[in-house]
């Protein structure tokens, strides 16, 4: 009699915890997702905007948007940004970055406040406060931020429920 008492305490038992497992409703899975017309990278979301501005101007677009200039920190980033730019209706522009020259020169800093961890200079800077690639040769060169140039705006990827 003792035993039958403890197995049905020990039944009684895990059906309890199975009750609970199987009662609670399954996990939405999440996964990071851009806005319609972005290209997502990991956790990065891209868009290029084909309709050139001043540094100023498209920074506060880009802001509107979600997001700042693109900050690039490594190659594969920047391999990415390089196709959006490729894809457009016209590569043979200079495009912005969300790079920028401080008070003093050659100290930089990226609009998001990253940390300026990867750089792709050309090796005849210009002089100016603000950066854009060079279509010419897809590297990095200083110029005025008052010019208008196309530009790439990224943000972070949101968490989607699918």
């Amino acid at each position: 009699m003792e035993l039958a008492l403890r197995l049905l305490i020990l039944l009684c038992g895990i059906t309890g915890l199975l009750t609970g497992v199987w009662s609670k409703p399954a996990q939405e899975k999440k996964e990071n997702c851009c806005p319609k017309g972005w290209l997502q990278l990991d956790c990065r979301c891209y868009l290029y905007q084909e309709k050139g501005r001043q540094f100023a101007d498209a920074e506060s677009i880009c802001n509107i948007l979600g997001g700042n200039l693109a900050s690039v920190h490594s190659p594969l980033e920047y391999a990415v940004v390089l196709e959006l730019i490729k894809q457009s209706s016209d590569s043979t522009v200079d495009v912005w970055l969300g790079l920028h020259e401080a008070i003093e020169n050659d100290a930089y800093f990226w609009t998001d406040g990253s940390d300026v961890d990867y750089t792709a200079f050309n090796g005849d800077n210009d002089p100016g406060d603000c950066i854009e690639i060079e279509f010419d040769d897809d590297l990095w060169d200083n110029d005025s931020c008052t010019d208008e140039n196309r530009f790439v705006c990224a943000r972070d990827a949101d968490q989607c429920k699918h």
